[in-house]
């Protein structure tokens, strides 16, 4: 638990310079919206390879008994660039693509820890992402607190390189319950429509508009049922199991994101209720390929920032806009039904 905390908290700060460090150069400024894509491209479509870079080295090390340390490593030295890039005198698309490759670094790296010792549980999942919802919605809202974020975020870096060298993260894997290894022909069609899955989620949920959300607190109020969402999901995964509160989840989310946008309580239950599934898709991704935490923890990632794109893209309303929404979400559940079956097998 020691190690999902810290890494949490870690997360937290990360995604808050990142978001800091852009906004801080003011919305109006030359090229910031082609610097927010630069920015996303880099820090999400690239932890996929990352991903698979890191479990490759990873292999290797295993065997000597050092892959906590490259993954402490990789961690702390992604800390380290994006506080730095943060708050360097850079240009805005430099400083974009190394907060956007700094970001990308830290989530894989921390993220395999995080799936690693999960013990083969959803909980620490969720508990890991939540923060990152808070971390954007502070650092673009409260530009100007973005050094003492990077000093916080400076501070956890060395520490994380303590933390790793004293080993107090290690554990006796003997004593974990890690997932059933499936092979990976059978692994490839279930993860790549889990992948799938999480780009055409985000259409969905990008295609929705909450007409209310104006201003620092209704932005805030969103991020905290956002939080609690993506906080509590891995933990009904652990105790319902995946299918039975996803139906009731999505079913019920998808009515109140398609039909009642205008509403900010409803859509607020709406979006705690579609972010209760986002660490059960990463765990289903996880069960699927044991083998490569860092593949699995990147490909979702990978997926979610192109899924946002395009749902901010099309430009439907009334009945279509509903109908999208609702096809983007049954499409989701459809695919962890089948996910849950084929790891039944």
């Amino acid at each position: 638990m020691v190690i999902t905390v810290f890494n949490a908290i870690s997360h937290f700060l990360v995604d808050a310079a990142c978001a800091g460090a852009l906004f801080s150069s003011g919305t109006e400024a030359a090229g910031f919206g082609i610097a927010v894509i630069v920015y996303n491209t880099l820090a999400f479509s690239t932890q996929c390879l990352v991903g698979m870079l890191l479990d490759r080295a990873v292999r290797q090390d295993r065997l000597r008994g050092d892959a906590e340390m490259l993954y402490g490593s990789i961690q702390a030295s992604a800390m380290f660039v994006t506080a730095a890039a943060a708050i360097a005198p850079l240009g805005l698309m430099v400083k974009a693509a190394l907060l956007g490759l700094g970001n990308s670094l830290f989530h894989v790296s921390a993220g395999t820890v995080t799936l690693d010792r999960s013990s083969g549980k959803a909980a620490p999942l969720g508990i890991f992402v939540a923060p990152g919802a808070f971390g954007i919605t502070i650092g673009s809202l409260f530009p100007g607190w973005i050094d003492w974020i990077c000093l916080l975020l400076g501070i956890a870096a060395i520490s994380c390189f303590g933390f790793y060298r004293r080993s107090v993260f290690r554990e006796d894997p003997e004593s974990e319950s890690l997932p059933e290894k499936h092979s990976e022909s059978d692994a490839l069609l279930p993860a790549a429509l889990l992948t799938a899955a999480v780009a055409v989620r985000a259409v969905g949920g990008s295609a929705a508009e909450f007409t209310w959300k104006e201003g620092a607190v209704p932005a805030l109020v969103l991020t905290l049922f956002v939080f609690l969402g993506k906080g509590l999901g891995g933990f009904v995964c652990d105790r319902w199991g995946t299918v039975k509160p996803s139906l009731v989840t999505i079913g019920i989310a998808a009515a109140l994101t398609a039909f009642f946008a205008k509403s900010m309580p409803l859509s607020l239950a709406g979006q705690f209720l579609i972010n209760l599934s986002m660490p059960v898709t990463l765990w289903l991704l996880y069960r699927h390929l044991p083998d490569r935490p860092g593949l699995a923890f990147g490909l979702a990632a990978s997926a979610l920032w192109p899924g946002t794109l395009i749902g901010g893209l099309i430009k439907l309303s009334g009945p279509f806009r509903s109908l999208l929404i609702i096809i983007c979400f049954a499409a989701g559940f459809g695919v962890i039904m089948y996910s849950d079956r084929r790891l039944r097998k």
